[in-house]
């Protein structure tokens, strides 16, 4: 009885934020203790959500779970309510596995150690609220403390240009998050009564169809930022280019996530009506982000800037899964973020790594350090093949996913789908190119004039060492610092291949937690599309959209959630 009204999501959120405040006082010298104390902090909380799923969360179910309401704010509306269901839970756990890496693999930060653990403790906890929130108003509270950390660990810790990067994209999410506050006040304030943002009261209202497109706009702008939707992606680039490995892991492992999850839980299934309308418009942009980013990322001499356009493209295929209209496109939606946040954590974790021995992030200047860091070689050939896509990795199962949902969509016409199958396909294609060029360029010789020479005569004196050369720097092996990677960085590494391996070999470990919810939510979209096309049939989209579908069997998932 008291593990069920436990209030276990406020715990999960607010562990690592009460923990944050105690680093200040914390006795420590040299940062060791708050580092251990930080991580300490990640494994408790990951633990703690990993219970509370496993014993109390119902995979079955499509409706909200594990509900918390306290009332916070009476006057405004605004209250503490937590709740999880399909779409969240999966990305909780993302956040929370991902965020506790990051915290370990910044095991070398001697510079305001106690500040940059503090803020990703906030970061963390920041993370975690964005995703249990159930309140409109508080979802927004929460994705705006996300942006102070991010500013903050980018801005101090980055590179030469972090605080242009910080402040990009601080304008950027920031100025685009303003519409979710319209959006959420327009929804609140709509029908009169008494204001409310609980998500299930405001899905069940009946907008007006002009008010409803309104919305989904400026939602769309919001999330679009964050998922790096063309044109709103320059932030992007910008920001992995200059921020710190561990802070690369977060941005590209949950912030970006934030954004589909956003889409999902607001556009798709809060406002389904205008669904029906801007499907098509978000398949185009996944067709653009997939083609557009790749071709970016190609044209990249930078390590981290490539991943970072590698990102946008990927991305794309979760707009794609989301305009799809059937299960199996959503499911791959959602699949796609997952394998994503794992797939693009351990690369930008192992640029880090590849970082802290060459100092540079220039590829032509790290030929053929391959040979010197062979595990490193190693972990990122595997994950360079789960991002290519590679059958038995977790790539492989999203893309699949996707490209089947808008294949086999009944809601579109056979030419649309034809077309958009066939754009997306050119980005596959182009993936292994860049990612494969990229593995040449660095742990392979690049062909560049050796500074030094092999045959000189300091080193033929050296009869037991042989010289070693990266890119365009030749030293012998007691002056290398070009050391493999260490058994903290491979545990790092592997934490995450082994879950990317494991979902490619049996994808159902992921889809089984959201596979009910994102069923129902279809359903739903659905039966708005058949509403929608018998009052006014084959207007939508020009002839892209046709005029009937079959009836959904199963009523709104709304209906449902109270």
């Amino acid at each position: 009885m008291i593990a069920e009204r436990f209030p276990w999501l406020t715990a999960i959120v607010l562990l690592p934020l009460v923990a944050s405040l105690l680093i200040p006082v914390l006795p420590d010298k040299n940062g060791k203790r708050v580092r251990w104390y930080a991580l300490g902090v990640g494994i408790a909380d990951f633990v703690l959500m990993c219970y509370a799923f496993w014993k109390h969360y119902d995979t079955s179910s499509a409706s909200f779970q594990l509900v918390e309401n306290y009332a916070w704010i009476p006057q405004l509306g605004l209250n503490w309510a937590l709740s999880v269901d399909g779409l969240s839970v999966p990305l909780v756990l993302l956040a929370g596995f991902v965020t506790t890496l990051s915290m370990f693999s910044a095991w070398q930060v001697d510079r305001r150690p106690r500040l940059f653990y503090f803020l990703m403790l906030v970061l963390y906890a920041a993370q975690i609220g964005v995703f249990v929130a159930k309140d409109l108003l508080l979802f927004f509270i929460m994705w705006e403390v996300e942006l102070i950390p991010v500013y903050l660990l980018v801005c101090i810790w980055g590179g030469q240009k972090r605080r242009y990067a910080a402040t990009k994209f601080l304008l950027y999410t920031a100025a685009a998050s303003i519409f979710i506050l319209v959006a959420a006040l327009a929804m609140a304030l709509y029908g009169g009564g008494i204001m409310t943002f609980d998500m299930v009261a405001l899905g069940m209202k009946d907008y007006p169809l002009g008010l409803e497109l309104l919305l989904y706009a400026g939602l769309l702008i919001a999330f679009g930022v964050k998922l790096a939707v063309f044109p709103m992606h320059t932030w992007l680039p910008d920001a992995h280019g200059e921020a710190s490995a561990p802070v690369s892991m977060i941005l590209a492992g949950v912030l970006l996530k934030m954004g589909g999850y956003g889409l999902i839980r607001l556009n798709l299934e809060l406002l389904s009506d205008a669904h029906i309308y801007f499907a098509p418009v978000l398949a185009i942009l996944g067709v653009v982000n997939i083609i557009y980013g790749a071709l970016n990322s190609f044209a990249q001499s930078n390590m981290k800037r490539r991943l970072a356009y590698s990102s946008i493209s990927h991305m794309g295929f979760v707009l794609l899964g989301i305009a799809s209209f059937t299960d199996l496109g959503i499911n791959g939606a959602m699949l796609q973020m997952i394998s994503h946040g794992l797939i693009a954590s351990v690369l930008f974790f192992l640029a880090g790594v590849t970082y802290d021995r060459t100092h540079t992030m220039a590829m032509e200047n790290m030929g053929g350090i391959g040979q010197a860091m062979p595990k490193v070689f190693a972990l990122f050939t595997i994950g360079s093949m789960a991002s290519l896509a590679l059958p038995g990795m977790s790539g492989f199962a999203g893309e699949l996913s996707v490209f089947l949902g808008v294949t086999t969509s009944d809601i579109y016409s056979s030419t649309f789908c034809t077309v958009t199958v066939f754009l997306a396909a050119v980005g596959v294609i182009l993936t292994p190119i860049y990612l494969l060029s990229m593995l040449r360029q660095v742990f392979y010789g690049t062909g560049a004039e050796l500074k030094c020479n092999l045959t000189d005569g300091g080193l033929q004196n050296q009869e037991a060492e042989e010289a070693v050369c990266f890119g365009t720097d030749c030293i012998l092996p007691n002056e290398a610092i070009y050391r493999d990677a260490s058994p903290r960085e491979v545990f790092i590494a592997a934490c995450f291949l082994v879950i990317i391996i494991g979902i490619g070999l049996y994808p159902k470990m992921a889809m089984q937690m959201y596979d009910v919810k994102t069923v129902a939510v279809n359903a739903q979209v659905r039966q708005s599309y058949t509403i929608i096309s018998q009052e006014n049939p084959g207007v939508y989209a020009h002839g892209v959209l046709i005029p009937e579908i079959a009836k959904p069997e199963v009523t709104p998932v709304l209906a449902n959630l109270k």
